[in-house]
């Protein structure tokens, strides 16, 4: 890996304390906290040296674009919210899928997404207060 710049720690910091996996565009608006001059090109290539040197995996899901979450996570799965379009990290796994395959099949590995709307997503929305009409009470 070349050497290491304030461009790519934050980059890292910002996809070490999500807690989730995030797209680049995610990761750009993180990331500009700190280097506010960082653009979503910097990114693409830190993201990719970060991705060679096995410091963060790249998360595929089903017709999106890869989001990107720390290498240093044990097996788990995903949720992607249907509404803001987020992705979480779910830390449970269902198992050994085996019995799933078909007869004479060979389980080597297994990925698991739910779809759905996130807490924030799914909170019931609260409603504008009416405007009261200026004026004098009377």
């Amino acid at each position: 890996m070349e050497r290491s710049t304030r461009q790519r720690s934050a980059i890292r910091t910002v996809i070490d304390d999500a807690g989730r996996p995030l797209s680049p565009q995610e990761v750009l608006d993180a990331a500009q906290a700190e280097v506010p001059a960082l653009s979503l090109a910097t990114v693409y290539r830190n993201l990719k040296q970060l991705l060679e040197a096995g410091e963060i995996q790249a998360v595929s899901l089903p017709g999106d674009s890869p989001r990107y979450e720390s290498a240093h996570h044990d097996h788990h799965h995903h949720f992607q919210c249907s509404e803001c379009q987020r992705v979480f990290d779910i830390h449970a796994c269902p198992g050994d899928m085996a019995a799933l395959a078909p007869r004479g099949f060979s389980v080597e590995s297994h990925e698991l997404t739910l779809y759905g709307r996130c807490a924030d997503c799914a909170a019931p929305k609260k409603k504008a207060a009416p405007k009261r009409a200026a004026g004098r009470a009377g």
